[in-house]
């Protein structure tokens, strides 16, 4: 059977030729995306800092839903400080530091900023923590006292100084102050050091505030052979805590929970674009083989004539086209890494993606991709010569010059299914203005699309029919002969119109939802910030004490608050069912209803006090979360809290779905800094020069306007993802279409050899073959444009309050011109070639 197989597909090498092109790009987007949810799952950032520490003791940075994958914290929780003591005592321990990071940088001679380490927001040190370096050079001593500092290489030398200097330090928010550099520690990166009691003062763990008697994670460095029986003690040591003991490459992911949490975003992301891309790759798969196997209906007829039973004739259809899948799949799962990596760059400079984490290359994406393309290669493959292998042979034999005189009535119905299907999900932006509401609409247009290839033969056909019916007696012979080819082969054109429409419904639907989200974004972000600046501290980690009140003083300023983002998990139930989802949340202060109109539609964000948080109309909606209600999150070190909603607003896209307080969130942060403070002024230029003269005084501030930008950072990250994707996808789709386009016409040749027999001239064929290729082009458009018309126009309705979405206007014109060539250029190309061959040779040949 397999030698058999090889010997069919060398004499239909073009209709396969798609078939392996299909394969390849399915390939590629198939390890690509396995790729990004094996380095979600299993990646870990360098150990940075903590390389020279044999063993971590750090807090469980994850939170664990039952029954789903775990949802990574960013905000770092601390670990009791005592601990560090009762560790140093076990066997086999050479030391013990209980480590502390703030947010700490350098003021250079010039006032200028110079951040220090990896990030600014806990760059700043005990000196102990240099034991947990990997074997550094240090040039110098300890810092003796509060007045004294060490630096890294690189803070040094960007900021112009040496042991011995003296410069300015800003640390957790406290005004500058001169330091002595008492060493220079030679480990780029690892941030500035404090003498250890300076250190625990800075960061806020003496006296009694909320993180007094905690440390952020505790580093063990072990006697020579003795890691492993270290580990298991301490192991047993924290046994009920909740804390965690890693050791080797997970040590990097306890440097910065913030960073490592990133890696969540990878898994979400490969988890969005699997089914798109298992959708499409299937979808182009299934139709390069069904144009292949057509193409060897008359063999497979003959066969089956003398004696080979259906199931023979489906493993051979299935054989011949894994033999072709198995050549293609190499070099397809190759360049799925390489555009893996390709993409994760994407994502590292749009700031999506923090540049440490490394992607992980391992077999699973290449073995997943395997079974994956086999399977849908088989049963496509199988699925083709399902009818020619049930039928009597002599009927098979009769068939395979033409086609069933009646497309299938189930295949029709399953069509029109869908289509009714697509039209039901398209109303989803109309009830969840959010991003996910959003995708509904690309997915309404791939579910109508693929219903056009099920019902299109029946289409088509009628179709067909009521052109011929229209086309005058009196027309030209190509013009008739066009027609004729449209009635007689509805299932053919069908398999030409249903991939091109897809390809306008995929672009369309897909672009718009993602232009429309941004100008959604934009406009609840731009209409809802009432104040006219924005004041950040990026290089200090987060805003100096008391730039909020300097602030709030200078003359021409109405309004100023605080603004900061964290990350929450809420638990809730769906249908009886529990139920978990982490989003981004602001935390606000009362004072934010006079810088931010949230659009609130019930209660006030003036009751932002205690534990209280405001919901999004959508949320507050899906979730029963009105006036009142209690809802259980978790925060974003871990801790689970009761909160009481004070208020729902309509904004969400813009804002986040939930809003915490600030009296909630104070102490489960990372840094009880403020990330930034928006300022309203009488709108005066005076104002805004005051302003822009209070932020140039104190070094490191930054002001930017809050004006949104098309485009700009208000937009979420999931829509230039989609965008980057809608690329790829694009590409791959069209050149599946365009090698199917040419297999499909490559296998007229006997029936253009017949009609040049009969006395048509090469002229009247390709005149037939340009009437052909318009007709379909046009109905290709018409097509995807009405399966496009509803779900985008509900879109704009529920986003936009208007019945259009937002986009460029030169998408519609672009995406016809693109129909039309490819449409032309596949159909002509191949028709000039095989015009080129005596039509007697053609004839001999089969």
């Amino acid at each position: 059977m397999f030698h058999l197989a090889v010997r069919m597909a060398a004499h239909r090498i073009t209709a396969l030729l798609a078939v392996a092109c299909a394969v390849l790009g399915g390939a590629t987007l198939i390890t690509a995306t396995g790729v990004l949810a094996e380095s979600g799952l299993r990646s870990h950032l360098p150990p940075g800092r903590l390389a020279g520490a044999d063993v971590v003791v750090a807090a469980d940075q994850e939170f664990h839903p039952s029954g789903d994958l775990p949802i990574a914290l960013p905000e770092r929780a601390t670990v009791p400080a005592r601990l560090t003591g009762r560790l140093a005592g076990l066997p086999g321990v050479t030391a013990a530091v209980g480590a502390v990071d703030f947010p700490a940088a350098l003021v250079d001679a010039h006032g200028r900023v110079v951040p220090a380490g990896d990030d600014p927001g806990t760059a700043g040190h005990g000196w102990s923590s240099t034991k947990l370096l990997a074997a550094p050079h240090i040039e110098g001593r300890a810092p003796a006292g509060s007045g004294e500092i060490a630096v890294d290489t690189a803070t040094a030398t960007a900021a112009g100084i040496e042991a011995g200097d003296r410069v300015e330090v800003v640390a957790d928010g406290h005004p500058a102050k001169p330091y002595r550099v008492s060493a220079v520690v030679g480990t780029p990166g690892a941030g500035v050091f404090f003498a250890d009691a300076t250190a625990v003062r800075l960061s806020g763990r003496a006296g009694d505030g909320p993180r007094a008697g905690t440390v952020d994670l505790i580093g063990l460095k072990t006697a020579p052979g003795a890691a492993d029986r270290v580990t298991e003690a301490v192991r047993e040591q924290v046994a009920g805590t909740g804390l965690k003991v890693v050791t080797g490459g997970d040590r990097g992911n306890a440097v910065s929970p913030g960073i490592g949490a990133a890696r969540s975003l990878l898994v979400l992301l490969s988890g969005s674009l699997a089914g798109i891309v298992l959708l499409i790759t299937g979808f182009v798969t299934a139709g390069a083989l069904g144009v292949a196997v057509a193409g060897q209906r008359r063999d497979l007829a003959l066969m089956r004539a003398v004696g080979a039973t259906p199931r023979q004739i489906r493993r051979l259809a299935a054989a011949q086209s894994s033999v072709v899948a198995g050549v293609a799949l190499v070099p397809g799962v190759a360049l799925g890494y390489l555009l893996a990596g390709r993409f994760h760059d994407v994502l590292a400079q749009r700031g999506v993606l923090p540049s440490e984490l490394p992607l992980t290359v391992g077999l699973l994406p290449a073995l997943a991709t395997l079974v994956l393309t086999a399977a849908s290669v088989q049963l496509s493959a199988r699925a083709a010569a399902w009818r020619t292998s049930r039928m009597p042979a002599t009927e098979a034999v009769a068939e395979s010059r033409s086609e069933p005189r009646t497309p299938s009535r189930a295949r029709t119905r399953i069509g029109l299914l869908l289509f009714v299907a697509a039209s039901t999900m398209s109303v989803v932006p109309l009830f969840s203005r959010t991003v996910i509401g959003a995708s509904a609409t690309s997915l309404a247009g791939i579910l109508g699309a693929i219903g056009l290839a099920l019902a299109g033969p029946a289409l088509i056909k009628a179709l067909g029919n009521a052109a011929a019916r229209r086309t005058r007696t009196g027309v030209s012979a190509p013009t008739w002969l066009a027609m004729a080819n449209l009635r007689a082969y509805a299932q053919r054109n069908a398999g030409i119109v249903s991939p091109l429409a897809m390809a306008v419904v995929f672009v369309l639907t897909y672009t718009f939802a993602q232009t429309t989200v941004m100008a959604a974004t934009s406009h609840d972000t731009d209409t809802g910030t009432l104040a006219q600046y924005r004041l950040t501290a990026p290089a200090l980690g987060g805003l100096p004490d008391g730039t909020l009140t300097a602030v709030r003083n200078t003359p021409g300023v109405r309004a100023a608050a605080p603004v900061t983002t964290t990350t929450t998990v809420w638990q809730y139930e769906q249908f009886g069912d529990p139920d978990t989802e982490s989003a981004s949340a602001m935390v606000l202060t009362p004072d934010a209803r006079d810088v931010l109109d949230l659009g609130v539609q019930d209660g006030g964000l003036d009751g932002l006090t205690g534990d209280t948080v405001a919901v999004s109309s959508d949320t507050a909606r899906m979730r029963g979360a009105g006036i009142g209600s209690r809802v259980h999150l978790v925060l974003g070190d871990g801790t689970r809290v009761v909160a009481r909603v004070v208020a729902v607003y309509s904004r969400g896209l813009g804002f986040g779905p939930i809003v915490l307080s600030r009296d909630l969130v104070t102490g489960h942060t990372t840094t009880d800094l403020d990330q930034s403070v928006l300022v309203r002024t009488d709108g005066t230029a005076g104002a805004g020069e005051r302003v822009a003269a209070l932020a140039a005084a104190q070094p490191g501030l930054t002001l930017a306007t809050t004006r949104a930008t098309p485009g700009g950072s208000d937009t979420p990250p999931e829509v230039w993802i989609n965008l980057v994707v809608i690329v790829v996808l694009l590409g791959y789709l069209l050149l599946s279409i365009a090698n199917k386009l040419v297999a499909a016409t490559a296998q007229r040749r006997t029936e253009l050899a017949a009609l040049r027999l009969g006395g048509t001239t090469p002229r009247q064929i390709r005149a037939m073959m340009r009437r052909e290729a318009a007709v379909l082009a046009s109905a290709a458009l018409a097509g995807g444009l009405l399966l496009s018309v509803l779900p985008l126009a509900l879109l704009g309705q529920g986003f936009l309050d208007r019945p259009w979405p937002a986009g460029p206007v030169w998408l519609l014109p672009a995406a016809a011109l693109t129909v039309m060539v490819t449409a032309f250029l596949t159909i002509e190309l191949p028709t000039r070639r095989a015009l080129r061959v005596p039509p007697s040779e053609v004839i001999r040949a089969q």
